[in-house]
């Protein structure tokens, strides 16, 4: 068997191709890392002229990482800070494996407050990025000048079901090739073309030094644990149904202290339903609402519309 190996692979080598479809100069970009007091890294994208301070600062969903947001960020144009989440991409496990939104808040904040020089954000946030950001916002508003959330509302879970990440990641921790995976991630629906299905898988996915591919996020390997064993699986979902309210109530909370403005963008066949969207705007009143016709990763199916209510919302004096 040949031995593959990460060092062969350019995680950028995607975005010349990617500028191309879209007619825009491939951007200057860099991974940058922040390490904190436990010697837990936080990484990161840095998207536009170094020297220059990013403006707008995107984070993703549960099971993601920042290249989910590679093509929104290429029709934005913007000098662009883009993280791996905790427990995501080249971004440490949490060893509680407690990813909320104001425990990743609380993780993330010295990085943003060291790699935007002072600067106040668009800060954009999807699903538990979303949650993430309302925490950030609440707790550190000299960093944000205005918020987008996109398909998330307090009380509606960022995972999805449960039981269905469960069943995806129920296989195997680690395989021979990114090309199983890729098979796997088709076989579930996922991931759109195969095209778009090996980009994703690539850049999510690392080589141990044996060979085998494993995904990079502690979720998928926390999920296989819980499959192999349907008592703990049981006694998660149970705490998790118990935990929900105290969360609901703690991302409303944020919400109520957030200064900056506030847009909520929606899919039309995402996570939220008529009555979320409602109860989000009766307790948010002052928030704008965009709905694009996108199941829940909105950014990944309508990128250039997204990028364009951003910039707009950028753009705003």
């Amino acid at each position: 068997m040949v031995c593959v190996s990460d060092a062969a692979f350019d995680e950028f080598s995607y975005l010349p191709a990617q500028a191309a479809d879209i007619g825009v100069p491939p951007p200057e970009v860099r991974r940058v890392t922040h390490r904190l007091p436990d010697g837990r890294a936080i990484s990161a994208l840095r998207f536009g002229d170094p020297d220059r301070a990013p403006e707008v600062t995107f984070l993703h969903g549960a099971g993601l990482n920042a290249h989910t947001w590679d093509t929104t960020i290429l029709h934005l144009g913007l000098p662009a800070l883009v993280l791996d989440l905790p427990g995501h991409g080249d971004s440490s496990w949490r060893d509680d494996a407690r990813y909320t939104g104001e425990s990743i808040a609380a993780d993330i904040a010295p990085a943003v407050h060291e790699w935007t020089n002072g600067r106040r954000q668009v800060l954009v946030g999807h699903s538990l990025g979303g949650l993430t950001a309302a925490a950030l916002a609440a707790r550190h508003p000299d960093l944000v000048r205005s918020l987008v959330l996109v398909d998330i509302s307090p009380g509606v879970d960022p995972d999805g079901a449960a039981s269905s990440i469960r069943a995806f990641f129920a296989g195997p921790t680690d395989w021979a090739s990114h090309d199983e995976l890729v098979d796997r991630a088709l076989s579930f629906g996922l991931g759109g073309t195969r095209e778009a299905a090996t980009r994703g898988v690539s850049l999510n996915s690392r080589v141990r030094p044996d060979g085998r591919v494993e995904w990079k996020h502690h979720f998928a390997h926390l999920a296989n644990r819980l499959a192999a064993d349907p008592d703990a699986a049981s006694a998660v979902d149970a705490a998790q149904r118990s935990e929900t309210g105290a969360l609901s109530a703690a991302g409303w909370d944020d919400l109520a202290a957030v200064a900056a403005p506030v847009d909520l963008v929606t899919g039309t066949r995402g996570f939220l339903t008529d009555a979320d969207r409602a109860e989000f705007l009766r307790r948010v009143p002052q928030a704008r609402h965009t709905e694009l016709d996108a199941a829940h990763n909105v950014h990944e199916e309508r990128p250039r519309e997204l990028a364009a209510l951003v910039r707009s919302t950028h753009d705003e004096p």
